[in-house]
Order: C-alpha cells, then structure tokens, then sequence
C-alpha cells in the first residue's frame, strides 16, 4: 500500500511540474522533485528493512515455539 501512494505521490508531482512554467523554473522543480523522489525511495528501503527484521523476528520466535512444543 505504501509503495502505490509513494509511486502516486511522485507520479502528482511530476504532474505538478509539467504545468507550464518557464524554464528555469522547470529545472529547479524537476531538482525539487527529483530530490523528493529519492526521500521517498530512501524512506521505502528503511520500512522495508524494519518489515524484514520484524519478519525475520517472528519467524525466530515462531520456530522458537515450535521447539519448545516438539520438547514438550
């Protein structure tokens, strides 16, 4: 879900830009949103580290469990 309102975001602000403004101001949007587009995509790759640990986390604990009831 948040990688379609990431791609939705950029995709808006990308639409933003292309509504007719000079030149200059062109480029220093398209840096703007460039430089926004990375914050995203830098933000993503840290949830998606945090959701990899957080599986990873629960698959311990989950074989953990699965041990104890075998032993038991």
């Amino acid at each position: 879900m948040k990688k379609i309102s990431t791609m939705l975001m950029v995709a808006s602000i990308f639409s933003l830009v292309a509504c007719g403004s000079s030149e200059g101001d062109h480029a220093a949007d398209q840096a703007e949103a460039n430089e926004i587009a990375i914050e995203m995509e830098e933000a993503m790759e840290e949830v998606m580290e945090v959701a990899t640990e957080e599986v990873a986390t629960e698959e311990v604990a989950t074989e953990e469990v699965a041990t104890e009831e075998v032993a038991h």
